[in-house]
């Protein structure tokens, strides 16, 4: 099996990209990670890039995709956003939410773990085998039955978060202990919620269906941004990560 993976990142209409992604592989795994500085706190990007790089080194260093380790790497990644926010005191409140994928295509499987409204999308044969739950108020509201799950891109609520990273207490995020095989075709969607603002679940699914290519897929999603998006619009960014036949 092989993987091919693409990147978008973009400030939208915002002055800064508080935004972050990346991803590295080598010696059968791949491990993806995406933040979004949490808006209305100071270094805002200063978290998202701090989370990026240090959830990365931590599995580069580890070479492990378990589920186990995913959670190791988000507490390490939190505790140096912790002892960035004593350290400097404009950056005392910064927060961002991450979602981690990690692949071993060796053994072929895959695991993730994600916090804040930052979502991962997983698809196969025609249908989102799994997508990440939002720890965010609409979705509270949502799940009690307050509010229609399309209303969720609309309501004033949209970016509270529950959880995030750079919280000193309850620091909890959410990893999925159970390791899923991966088929050849599977693929996977890591994004921003300045993505998913504007394209249903149904639509995102839709393009990585009917694109030839990770990158043409990203191409698409830019280009349904730019259409909808407003002069001010947030910063987006997305991962797509594409399983492929291959030794």
């Amino acid at each position: 099996m092989q993987i091919e993976v693409a990147v978008l990142s973009e400030r939208g209409g915002r002055a800064v990209n508080e935004d972050a992604c990346g991803f590295w592989s080598g010696n059968g795994t791949c491990f993806c990670v995406l933040s979004d500085g949490a808006g209305g706190h100071g270094g805002a990007d200063v978290a998202s890039k701090l989370v990026v790089q240090q959830v990365l080194e931590f599995l580069r260093e580890r070479e492990d995709c378990s589920a186990e380790t995913i959670g190791l790497a988000l507490r390490h990644a939190n505790d140096v956003l912790l002892q960035h926010q004593q350290a400097r005191a404009d950056v005392s409140d910064m927060r961002a939410t991450a979602v981690v994928l990690a692949i071993d295509f060796h053994r072929r499987y895959a695991s993730w773990g994600h916090i804040g409204d930052s979502r991962l999308y997983y698809f196969r044969d025609g249908q989102i085998l799994a997508q990440t739950r939002d720890d965010s108020v609409v979705q509270n509201l949502v799940e009690a039955g307050y509010l229609e799950p399309h209303a969720t891109r609309q309501s004033r609520a949209r970016n509270q978060l529950l959880k995030a990273m750079g919280e000193k207490n309850d620091f909890d995020p959410a990893v999925d202990r159970a390791a899923l095989p991966l088929n050849e075709q599977d693929k996977f969607l890591l994004c921003t919620d300045g993505v998913w603002q504007y394209l249903e679940d149904s639509e995102l699914h839709r393009v990585a269906s009917v694109s030839s290519s990770p990158s043409e897929s990203l191409r698409i999603i830019d280009s349904q941004v730019l259409e909808r998006g407003s002069p001010n619009q947030d910063n987006y960014s997305a991962i797509a990560v594409w399983c492929k036949d291959g030794d």
